[in-house]
């Protein structure tokens, strides 16, 4: 139901501006590469928590956004980020001692292997540094992903995103290997991803290729939002280890307590990864990345080629990275997101039961993928037609997946079980015109 906002509109807001207006003035200014969602974007002026607002004072229940881990607008997070620019903000070419008491919160949460925190704007920028890193620490030069992953914009990572760039977009020294796919064909790529991950390397052998690493998104999120067998995963890690490479956990989507069973994804699988990188979530929604790292990997390349990045790690960044492991700490929110994504899974999988177009449900804490019945062309244009029923309704998710027929439901860590309830009952509606 419609909302009055509790607080004014921003001084740059005309709530009577059409929708029209706006795409007609962001095409012209800003080019076509922008795209925005729905068939009748939103014009959002105003977040709080699991909430956001339209121009109209509409509220929608946000089941999609993780860049705002802690929730939209977090008071905390807030006030941590003013705090700071108002008092300082400069690069780390400066003596400072809030990057210093982040990197020890930071590296406090992640395996004592990994001692080196090296700080970023953007989780492609992480990516990005983590390929530099595996490339120079190996003298290798092959990287193995997924064959629908993404991992960035740069050009080095877009060239690792065929999600983005597609297959032929991939440069011939690296591999695409299928996703471990647990539910077609009874899981069996999931089954076989160890042996696809060792092939691949063996291809790459008769190129003169070595494999520099093994770069994963721990939900492959792009891929359908997948969790696999962790002894499958622990395979393929050390096939690329036996062949000289390195494992980079991308924890962009799946990390910072999301998957409910600790902070960070890759512990799913009891996997030891020589780097992990993080995006969007590590900040709130400000603009901060970061790349954590065995320091043998680095002792060289930072004496021959060296890391400097003007804003990674600024006064204000930090601060914001501090708020947000105090509230994810604070607020309980791994245990939130494991409760409360059990109980949203069995809401969803109940929807399983009187909806025969549902055809699995996967999730893992608050990730969850529904893959709806794939019928030739038209499996992505349903799948677009109850986000967008539910878009209606007031509740915003996306999808995800090769043939675009997974819903993609990662909601901000404070979700409720009320929320899921309406989650589940928006669905439940959109389900129903099918």
């Amino acid at each position: 139901m419609p909302v009055s906002l509790s607080s004014p509109y921003p001084a740059n807001v005309d709530p009577a501006a059409s929708e029209q207006a706006l795409l007609e003035r962001r095409a012209r200014l800003l080019g076509p590469t922008y795209r925005a969602f729905y068939r009748s974007p939103i014009h959002l002026v105003r977040g709080s928590g699991v909430w956001l607002y339209d121009a109209q004072g509409r509220k929608y229940l946000d089941a999609y956004n993780n860049v705002a881990s802690v929730g939209h607008c977090h008071p905390r997070v807030v006030e941590a980020l003013s705090g700071q620019a108002a008092t300082l903000n400069t690069h780390t070419r400066y003596l400072s001692e809030i990057i210093l008491d982040y990197a020890e919160r930071l590296l406090g949460t992640l395996p004592s292997h990994l001692g080196h925190a090296m700080f970023t704007c953007t989780g492609s920028e992480a990516n990005d540094l983590a390929i530099r890193i595996a490339q120079h620490s190996t003298g290798n030069t092959g990287v193995i992903i997924t064959d629908f992953a993404y991992h960035g914009a740069t050009i080095a990572t877009a060239q690792l995103s065929p999600a983005a760039v597609g297959a032929a977009g991939v440069p011939a020294r690296h591999r695409a290997v299928a996703a471990p796919d647990t539910f077609r064909d009874g899981g069996r790529a999931a089954h076989d991803f160890a042996r696809n991950v060792a092939a691949a390397i063996e291809d790459m052998r008769a190129q003169n290729i070595r494999p520099a690493a093994l770069l994963l998104d721990s939900a492959f999120s792009s891929d359908g939002i997948f969790f696999p067998n962790a002894s499958v995963m622990r395979e393929a890690a050390d096939h690329v280890r036996k062949a000289g490479g390195i494992v980079i956990a991308d924890e962009v989507q799946s990390g910072f307590g999301r998957l409910g069973h600790g902070m960070w994804g890759f512990a799913n699988y009891g996997l030891a990864p020589d780097i992990v990188t993080m995006g969007k979530p590590i900040g709130d929604g400000h603009p901060m990345g970061a790349v954590i790292v065995r320091p043998q990997l680095v002792s060289s390349f930072g004496s021959n080629t060296g890391y400097f990045n003007t804003f990674g790690g600024n006064p204000v960044a930090a601060a914001v990275g501090i708020a947000v492991l105090d509230v994810i700490e604070g607020e309980g929110l791994i245990e939130n997101a494991r409760t409360v994504g059990a109980y949203t899974g069995e809401l969803l999988r109940a929807l399983q039961g009187r909806h025969g177009m549902v055809a699995d449900v996967r999730q893992n804490g608050l990730y969850f993928g529904v893959e709806l019945t794939e019928d030739g062309a038209t499996a992505a244009a349903k799948t677009s037609s109850v986000v967008e029923a539910m878009r209606e309704d007031g509740v915003l998710i996306s999808s995800c997946g090769p043939r675009g027929n997974v819903l993609k439901i990662r909601p901000p860590l404070p979700f409720t079980r009320d929320n899921a309830e309406q989650l589940a009952e928006a669905l439940d509606r959109a389900l129903s015109n099918w």
